[in-house]
């Protein structure tokens, strides 16, 4: 790696760098000067930062260079990603079944990710250990209304008619998303628990130009839009349930924002794209929610969502995927004391994770195992969380 190689970080194989920036405009800048040198970065703008990952590391200088030049800081401390690992007798049934409701693609045997680098990644490895109760992790999925009719893995079950089983049992929430209103001036917009519109673009220069103006559209009104550059493709979105005034807290009608977003995009000649958007998030039952919470919080460097009536917590950043917790009957002693066929895998820096698993212990998390580079934890319940150094 170049001489601005203390910027970056190898995390979970990805060459990865994250630049303090004050605005999303700022970030935008930064966003269309990596792309000139690196026209397949991966770029998630925000508006106190922006996340590039690129495939090569001889690249890497480039950016930091271009960086600099802005006056903005590298925080390689702040890099991480998250994903989901399920245990299988069956890692066939159910690769096939998780790639049917996600979407997403499959890269390597028992590997699938998201199409749109967004979603956390989802492995599947050979397991023989027998785990018949229903268990404490699960997932949500949401995608278009129209795509969950036609995906759908078998008749729905439970409270909400939206619950699905694995060939293993592992459940997901498959919910249809319906548009942001009525009006044709959001017809490119789908509510999927966030407003998101994702635009097929032609160049990388239309890419920048629509990621400009969504940022100078956002900072003007105060609003923290997440706009994502993949080749091809930008995702303009609220954040979930941020396009709520409920949830943002903030003097913005977002509905308002969305108008002049759709009318910028495809004013530039972007395309957009309904069957798109989807949005995962992670949901996990606990008898005493709040260590819970407080263990996750802290193994993910998440925060609280601001609202009273929620458990969710948050990547402050907006990177990785929210997670949700809600109260187990106490009574399935069976179930709560079971080892979960579901667990995560959290890639951070090297120089991060020794500090990131005391911190885990600080709150109550136990150290089951340590191999090498990888540390494999529980959570007060026995909820597990893998850290992987690099």
């Amino acid at each position: 790696m170049s001489s601005s190689g203390s910027d970056w970080r190898v995390i979970d194989g990805v060459t990865t760098a994250w630049f303090d920036a004050p605005s999303l405009v700022a970030g935008a800048v930064l966003a269309e000067r990596a792309l000139a040198s690196s026209p397949e970065a991966r770029i998630e703008l925000r508006d106190r930062g922006v996340r590039i990952r690129v495939d090569a590391a001889d690249e890497a200088g480039t950016v930091s260079e271009a960086a600099r030049g802005l006056g903005l800081t590298a925080e390689p401390g702040r890099l991480q990603q998250l994903g989901v690992v399920f245990e299988s007798a069956n890692p066939t049934g159910v690769s096939t079944f998780w790639q049917r409701v996600t979407g997403y693609d499959a890269v390597a045997p028992a590997t699938l990710t998201d199409p749109l680098g967004r979603g956390p990644t989802l492995r599947i490895r050979p397991s023989r250990e027998r785990r018949t109760e229903r268990h404490r992790i699960h997932l949500d999925v949401v995608r278009p209304e129209a795509v969950v009719e036609e995906v759908r893995p078998g008749e729905p079950s439970g409270p909400y008619g939206v619950c699905h089983r694995d060939p293993d049992g592992n459940e997901v929430d498959l919910v249809p998303g319906g548009s942001l209103g009525e009006q044709p001036e959001t017809d490119d917009w789908r509510e999927v628990f966030a407003a998101v519109a994702c635009y097929r673009v032609r160049s990388t220069r239309e890419q920048v130009a629509l990621a400009t103006a969504a940022a100078r559209l956002a900072d003007d009104v105060g609003f923290p839009l997440l706009v994502d550059l993949r080749p091809g493709l930008v995702v303009l979105d609220s954040g979930k349930d941020r396009w709520d005034p409920g949830a943002h807290g903030l003097d913005v009608d977002f509905d308002a924002l969305a108008v002049v977003l759709q009318a910028a995009a495809r004013g530039l000649g972007a395309v957009a794209d309904p069957t798109a958007p989807r949005f995962v998030q992670l949901f996990l039952d606990a008898a005493d929610v709040a260590a819970v919470r407080a263990c996750w919080v802290a193994a993910l460097s998440y925060v609280e969502d601001r609202r009273a009536h929620t458990t969710d917590i948050v990547d402050p950043d907006r990177l990785g995927p929210e997670v949700v917790f809600q109260q187990i009957d106490l009574a399935e002693t069976g179930r709560r004391t079971q080892r979960n066929r579901i667990h995560v895998e959290l890639a951070v820096p090297s120089d991060a994770a020794a500090a990131r698993v005391e911190t885990v212990l600080a709150v109550g998390g136990r150290l089951l195992e340590q191999a090498g580079a990888r540390w494999r934890l529980a959570d007060p319940e026995g909820n597990e969380i893998v850290v992987v150094a690099g």
